[in-house]
């Protein structure tokens, strides 16, 4: 894909116009891949496929690529020659070896449209200053992506990164930032440390939260409770964003704010059942996302473990694209306890609720009989609180009884720091 070719008002035409307009960028990107990447043109030979033939409704055809394939034949899906790459990253690892993902200057041009297209439907501009708690070293690929967000809509960057609350205090003292690019969890903490100090954060200046990393909203569109309390600390609305190191593709709420837009010209999304079979809209089922146009290790029908569903329904903003859900948890990360399922992101919301939990984590193992032991531990901030008392919550909303422990606050921050994963990790998988 040609950055003359593409439309940023795209998500505003008819649904007609964007399904043709999309069509054009699949079939170009098909084309692409059969004749430059050695994965897909052994894979398209092997199973008779002809990518000509394919459009939006029969790419059902092509098998699905996930992490797996993508770990083991990281060299095959390499699509141009290594002296045409510019960067190179690493996806995040939070499920398993971190894949080596390769970008060429095209594939740059093309990450920085998608945060600008997206960074414009938050309606951020050149008078905002946007202060980025995400890394850009490390290579990791989110920081540099909002940076370059933050650079195409004329904004100012403050590039903080992974610094300390301290420092982010510091840094908003002196720069005065519109809008923090951050995980919740960790601006909560930026706006807790504000309190200590005496410092308002809701007389900051700070006009947009943009969230990255977990979710903000549950299955009904409703703000979860961790992202209220958020919105409340900063007075400032809460804005959710999703995307993957591997599709270099995000999905950004607007300013309606009822789940993240899709650009048409750069990901064709389904939404699959346990069978991989295409669910309808508004089912809910694991993303899967052929990002259009790039260059470098480009993809089709990648399976990305993360549970959401789609919204087609037009938008208040005005734009037509579909919307995708927020992230009901990983398929990997599935529970069944007691004949009842549910994700991890459930039992969150519940603790979120509860004031005097300081922090937690979520533990699952097997039982003798094959099924899933989940054990929930926490630290408290005060006294008001009890086991008996968080058990009762649990039950109340998630319908299931779980097992709960009070545990130190060093314990919990050692736990979440575990690991290679750059990403905060509260769920501890034993099965």
């Amino acid at each position: 894909m040609s950055i003359s070719t593409r439309v940023d008002h795209i998500e505003f035409l008819g649904s007609t116009e964007i399904h043709r307009i999309q069509k054009k960028h699949l079939q170009r990107h098909l084309s692409y891949v059969a004749h430059h990447s050695p994965f897909y043109r052994d894979l398209f030979r092997e199973r008779g496929i002809d990518p000509t033939a394919l459009c939006l409704d029969s790419l059902t055809a092509i098998p699905f690529t996930d992490k797996q394939l993508l770990t083991t034949h990281c060299s095959d899906f390499l699509a141009v020659s290594p002296t045409e790459i510019v960067d190179i990253v690493f996806s995040s690892g939070t499920t398993g070896m971190p894949v080596a993902l390769q970008f060429t200057e095209q594939d740059l041009q093309r990450l920085a449209y998608n945060e600008e297209v997206s960074f414009r439907s938050m309606e951020i501009n050149s008078h905002d200053r946007v202060l980025l708690t995400c890394t850009l070293d490390r290579c990791f690929i989110a920081g540099l992506a909002y940076f370059f967000g933050t650079r195409s809509v004329g904004a100012a960057a403050i590039r903080n990164g992974l610094g300390s609350v301290a420092s982010h205090r510091d840094v908003m003292l002196r720069l005065k930032p519109t809008a923090i690019v951050g995980v919740p969890s960790f601006l909560k903490k930026i706006g807790c440390f504000l309190l200590s100090e005496g410092i308002d954060p809701t007389e900051s200046g700070v006009t947009k939260l943009i969230c990255i990393g977990e979710p903000t909203r549950d299955l009904n569109m409703a703000l979860l409770s961790g992202s209220d309390q958020l919105e409340r600390l900063w007075g400032a609305p809460v804005f959710s964003t999703y995307a993957s190191s591997e599709t270099i593709t995000s999905f950004c709420e607007c300013t309606a704010r009822q789940g993240g837009h899709l650009h048409p010209e750069l990901a064709v999304i389904e939404i699959i059942d346990d069978a991989g079979n295409r669910v309808p809209t508004g089912a809910i089922g694991e993303v899967v996302v052929t990002p259009l146009g790039i260059q470098g290790m480009p993809l089709v029908r990648f399976k990305t473990g993360d549970i959401s569903f789609l919204n087609d329904a037009p938008c208040r903003c005005g734009r037509n694209s579909p919307r995708l859900g927020p992230i009901l948890g990983r398929k990997d990360h599935r529970l069944k306890v007691r004949g009842t399922t549910l994700y991890p992101t459930a039992i969150y919301t519940v603790l979120d609720s509860i004031p005097a939990i300081a922090d937690y984590y979520v533990t699952v193992s097997t039982t003798d009989m094959q099924a899933d032991a989940v054990t929930v531990s926490v630290a408290l901030q005060d006294d008001s609180c009890t086991v008996q008392m968080i058990k009762e919550s649990l039950q109340n909303q998630l319908r299931v009884g779980l097992e709960v422990e009070i545990v130190s606050n060093g314990v919990i921050t050692a736990m979440l720091s575990a690991g290679n994963s750059r990403k905060i990790n509260r769920f501890i998988d034993k099965r």
